[in-house]
């Protein structure tokens, strides 16, 4: 009987195959679980001076294995874990130690943090490799001695973490848009310090050096925006992990945790829209009445906002003492709340007046932060004296905070503002003047192109 061409290929391999596996038995005889386990050194000075700070570990697996590296204190008994119980691959291995072992406390040592990495004491040990084969279950160790001698290095205990505000709103509001961290670190210690949410997702925690150089110890102060100050996006609303890590030269390692909640974060973006006809700001002229007349103290009369469009061509001829009277409207494109601040729409400053004369001096706090436009002209004396709130109370969303009532303009918002300013004095030499309109962050800054925007004409005549 003739076999077919496929049958005898396959039995061609088969055959070769059971060579090759008998070849290997014979150069390569079932070999030990664990083989060449050694230190390079077996006395180190862990003292970070560069002389014998390390002993090398050595050792072969040939099988995959459960792996563990021990060392036992001759005279104490206690026992120090430098790999417990991990899977490790068939392989050669050679790691570095320094006598950094898992963490562990002393009795009654009251530790700040929580011990990561830590220094055995000086002393002589037995330090132990152990293999459990990970299909049969063998265990194979190997072991012998090894002396630390100059280990003094302090554990860098982290022993305050104070964190304020708990709840941190990084939206450049003015309200708890930062939140600053104090710690106290009992030795010199590299110091890392990172937000982590639910998924493990990390953001990282500038330090702010205040009198302490990188790596001393001490006080140490971290001051986080979450990265709005650099128009960057913070982290999402939610609750996160903070912790701290602190790393000295010999390699413990000391960890402690607070929390901090995220709330209204989000990039505050807004702007002054522009008309169908092109120009953004809407201007007009009213007569003055002594009804309007408004201070802190006083609450006069509002004027009505212009109707209508306007060309980009228009100017404005005015008698002196008349009301110069403007209308804008502002978008809130940004992913957070802005929060806005009075005075409120209509409201009618004197030529000599700035927002100061509107605001009582409990409120002049309030102001940073807060989003308003302001008009200035070019004979004023300081930069947008008259400055007016996005929108009306009618139409904000109003948030109490510790008692003090607080006005937002929600995102994709839109809003009308509106005021004027009594036209008084009038200077030859600059007649006509240009007035213009922004759209201010107070303290904080006036966003690209929402400065001196709907330039125009006003000429004064006089009565």
């Amino acid at each position: 009987m003739r076999l077919s061409p496929i049958l005898l290929i396959v039995a061609a391999l088969l055959a070769a195959l059971a060579v090759i596996v008998a070849g290997s038995a014979l150069l390569q005889p079932n070999r030990p679980l664990l083989t060449d386990a050694a230190l390079s050194l077996t006395r180190i000075t862990p003292n970070a001076d560069g002389i014998d700070d390390v002993t090398e570990i050595r050792y072969t697996l040939n099988r995959n294995a459960r792996l563990s590296i021990t060392f036992t204190n001759a005279a104490t008994g206690t026992r120090f874990a430098f790999r417990e119980d991990e899977p490790r691959a068939a392989g050669e291995y050679r790691v570095l130690f320094s006598g950094v072992v898992n963490g562990f406390t002393m009795p009654d040592e009251r530790i700040g943090g929580s011990v990561e990495r830590r220094l055995m004491p000086d002393g002589d040990y037995t330090w132990e490799i152990r293999a459990e084969d990970a299909q049969s279950g063998n265990v194979v160790t190997h072991s012998g001695t090894l002396s630390l001698a100059d280990g003094t290095a302090v554990l860098p205990d982290i022993q305050s973490f104070e964190v304020s505000p708990q709840i941190f709103t990084p939206n450049q509001d003015g309200y708890d848009d930062r939140v600053r961290l104090n710690l106290y670190l009992a030795a010199p210690a590299r110091l890392t310090v990172y937000l982590e949410n639910a998924d493990g997702v990390r953001y990282y925690i500038a330090e702010r050096f205040e009198g302490r150089q990188p790596d001393e110890g001490g006080a140490r102060t971290f001051d986080y925006d979450g990265g709005v100050d650099n128009n960057s996006t913070p982290p999402p609303n939610g609750d996160y992990l903070l912790v701290a890590l602190a790393e000295d030269r010999v390699g413990q390692r000391v960890r402690r945790e607070n929390r901090l909640t995220i709330q209204d974060s989000g990039l505050p973006n807004a702007e002054i829209v522009a008309q169908s006809s092109g120009r953004t700001v809407t201007w007009a002229s009213a007569p003055y009445s002594d009804s309007f007349y408004t201070d802190a103290a006083t609450d006069g009369e509002k004027v009505p906002p212009p109707l209508g469009v306007q060309s980009t061509m228009a100017q404005i001829t005015l008698p002196q003492g008349d009301l110069l009277i403007f209308r804008l409207t502002v978008l809130n494109y940004g992913t957070t709340p802005i929060r806005t601040i009075g005075p409120w729409q209509g409201t009618v400053y004197q030529y000599e007046q700035t927002d100061a004369a509107m605001t009582t001096p409990e409120n002049r706090e309030a102001i940073s932060g807060a989003w308003r436009i302001g008009v200035q002209c070019e004979r004023s004396e300081s930069s947008y004296p008259w400055r007016w709130a996005l929108g009306t109370q009618e139409e904000l969303t109003r948030v109490e905070r510790d008692g003090e009532m607080l006005w937002y303009m929600q995102p994709n918002q839109q809003v009308t503002v509106w005021g004027a300013v009594r036209m008084t004095r009038l200077i030859p030499t600059r007649n006509p003047q240009k007035c213009f309109a922004a759209l201010i962050h107070e303290d904080v800054a006036i966003p690209p192109r929402q400065n001196r925007v709907g330039e125009i004409d006003v000429r004064l005549t006089p009565q």
